[in-house]
């Protein structure tokens, strides 16, 4: 069996908002920008999980506006399926305290493995898979999208997700598009192909360059290349967010307030409601506030079916369980507590 060893420190310190965030800080933007278009893009884009008003792993339900919550934002690859049947290849579970202005950000790897059960999609599609594929399986399956992937997030996590914000990425594009582009300093020079024609080579040079929605999402996505190692995707995505922020707050947005709204009702679903939506807006705008972030520990490695999966590390798991239910004021069960037995090896992560 070969392995593929990634380890990646679990870090803890302020940084900017990453890829999805920035496009829920513009969801915020728009929202905060008048009552009729708190009322069309909420018409648009709202899409409930079919739950109550609450999580399943919830005793009560919580106000965003007085209570710690968790949001899945995902960003979902459908272009290739003609809009059908995506996978949500970006998956961050952000945490938000409106006391104290404390966010915590995830960052779930997309190949995390994870069992589907058959009691929610069936025999057919039930089995061991990637969490991206989370996405397509709850929609072909008639189980919900947004919903299975809440679910399995909730699982890995043990914690309960309460509200969700899901983007294309044709719709990324059409937000950087409306916004007139965004200038990074680009700081090694790659190429990378585009998302929209395959035999596109976009060469990215070294020094600021103004990009349309097209080169941007290139730029973000790259992470095969060589310079990958060097100039990381968590960094340029980094990059972007600031990038995309700046101009989001520049003056010439707020006439552009109505397209935006139009882009983001097609493009973006969430089950916000308008009230949850201006206090993020307030949390994301506030001086006070800052962001922790939080990664796993894992390695990538390839199973007897042939494909490479992540596989968390057994107790880095169980750290980032605590801190995210810490972080949601969450009591702490007590086998999260307990050394574990055994070690991953022994798991049947192998199998």
């Amino acid at each position: 069996m070969t392995k593929r060893i990634v380890r990646v420190r679990r870090r803890k310190k302020k940084k900017k908002l990453r890829l999805i965030a920035a496009l829920l800080f513009l969801l915020t933007l728009i929202i905060g920008g008048g009552f009729y278009y708190v009322s069309q893009v909420y018409t648009a884009a709202f899409e409930d999980l079919n739950r109550g008003d609450k999580s399943n792993l919830r005793e009560e339900a919580v106000d965003a506006q007085s209570d710690p919550i968790s949001i899945l934002l995902m960003g979902v690859e459908d272009y290739s399926t003609d809009g059908s049947a995506g996978r949500a290849d970006t998956q961050i579970v952000l945490t938000l305290n409106p006391d104290t202005h404390k966010m915590t950000m995830t960052s779930v790897p997309r190949d995390t493995r994870v069992d589907i059960p058959a009691s929610k999609v069936g025999r057919n599609y039930a089995g061991s898979h990637k969490i991206n594929a989370a996405y397509s399986l709850g929609e072909v399956s008639g189980y919900g999208a947004e919903k299975l992937t809440v679910e399995t997030v909730e699982e890995l996590l043990d914690i309960p997700i309460d509200k969700y914000a899901t983007v294309n990425f044709e719709g990324f594009i059409e937000i950087v598009d409306v916004l007139g582009g965004i200038t990074i300093d680009v700081k090694e020079g790659f190429w990378e192909r585009s998302s929209v024609d395959y035999y596109k080579q976009i060469e990215f040079e070294e020094g600021p360059m103004h990009m349309s929605g097209e080169e941007a999402l290139a730029f973000v996505r790259m992470r095969k290349r060589e310079v990958a190692v060097t100039y990381t995707r968590d960094e340029r995505q980094r990059q972007f967010i600031k990038a995309s922020i700046d101009e989001a707050l520049s003056a010439g947005t707020l006439f552009k307030i109505g397209e935006l709204s139009d882009v983001v009702g097609e493009n973006v679903s969430t089950n916000l409601n308008p009230r949850e939506m201006l206090g993020l807006q307030k949390a994301f705008s506030s001086q006070e506030s800052n962001t922790e972030t939080i990664e796993i520990e894992g390695e990538n490695t390839r199973l007897n079916d042939g494909l490479y999966y992540f596989l968390p590390d057994e107790e880095s798991l169980k750290e980032v369980q605590i801190d995210l239910r810490n972080a949601l004021e969450l009591p702490i069960p007590d086998e999260l507590t307990e050394p574990s037995i055994g070690n991953k090896e022994e798991t049947n992560y192998y199998n």
